[in-house]
């Protein structure tokens, strides 16, 4: 009987190595994708980063001596501070438009399409272009935006908007929400209609308000979901460079380096390649630890089997 066993046993190993082998040659074209374009560039920015690596010439090693200069660098840390005051106020303006969008859209209604067509439009234009089309918006005699101010009697004289911290921040600010927030409000739309409806229609039966709905049905229901757009914002604002450069170019006064903006200006303005590397890895830390604390922050108070 033993030995019988062993003969059923073999087939089913044998079946279970080819599916694994299998599986495996389905995902190896992700895998050469994933090692080839993430973890290589990875590995070797990591190698440049402990080097002086010049533009031209033969590189040196000097240790971590690059890291011992960022956290000296007040360039850099003025260039931080500028993106996480970036990253909050855009994270929080494109929730406050992209969710009430989603609300909006997600019942059925005459036009829903439509409305969620035109919404989603801006997403489709690449941001340099976006930028691009901003700053001929703000531009102060060809543009737009300031002769609407005039018209509407809101300002004397057409305002040049780039030309002032405040009023550059809030038209980068305005733009990008105007860009991203079709993205964000697909992504939570996706969340609001998957929540049953049988819940929301107990929930109304039972008395509960929309206020009381949307507060103990809707958004623990929607955890993941907001989860994954927090992300989606948090990291592209982190990573945000093409407005900074095109809109204002840092300025004004440069006011408005973001961290990519610094690492781009040494890697391939000041040729610094070895330090720019060192920036890029401290900015890849930085975005993993954020994702983490974000997926644990929305993970208290879920319930666990």
């Amino acid at each position: 009987m033993t030995g019988s066993g062993s003969e059923i046993l073999l087939p089913r190993r044998r079946r279970r190595r080819r599916s694994n082998w299998r599986g495996l040659a389905y995902i190896a074209p992700a895998m050469a994708l994933v090692i080839v374009f993430f973890i290589m560039p990875v590995l070797f920015t990591g190698w440049m980063s402990l080097h002086n690596w010049p533009l031209m010439g033969a590189s040196r090693w000097i240790g971590f001596n690059n890291y011992y200069r960022m956290v000296n660098d007040t360039r850099f840390m003025t260039a931080l501070n500028f993106t996480a005051y970036y990253t909050v106020i855009v994270t929080i303006a494109i929730f406050a438009v992209a969710f009430p969008l989603a609300i909006f859209v997600e019942k059925e209604r005459q036009f829903v399409s439509a409305y969620r067509t035109i919404i989603f439009l801006p997403v489709v234009v690449g941001l340099a272009t976006a930028s691009l089309l901003w700053v001929w918006l703000a531009n102060v005699d060809s543009g737009f935006i300031g002769p609407a101010l005039k018209a509407l009697g809101l300002v004397e004289k057409s305002p040049n908007l780039l030309a002032t911290f405040d009023t550059a921040f809030l038209t980068v600010v305005v733009m990008v929400v105007w860009k991203i927030a079709g993205f964000t409000m697909i992504i939570l739309l996706t969340g609001l209609q998957a929540i049953p409806s049988e819940l929301t229609e107990a929930a109304r039966i039972d008395g509960a308000g929309r206020w009381q709905r949307f507060r103990h049905l809707t958004l623990p229901l929607m955890r993941k979901t907001i989860a994954l757009a927090l992300i989606v914002s948090v990291t592209g604002s982190i990573l945000a460079f093409d407005q900074f450069y095109i809109m204002t170019s840092g300025g004004p006064q440069n006011k408005m380096i973001s961290v990519v903006y610094y690492i781009f200006n040494q890697s391939f303005v000041s040729f610094n390649l070895g330090y720019g590397a060192a920036l890029s890895i401290a900015l890849l830390a930085i975005l993993v630890a954020i994702s983490i604390v974000q997926l644990w922050l929305l993970r208290v108070g879920e319930e666990r089997p």
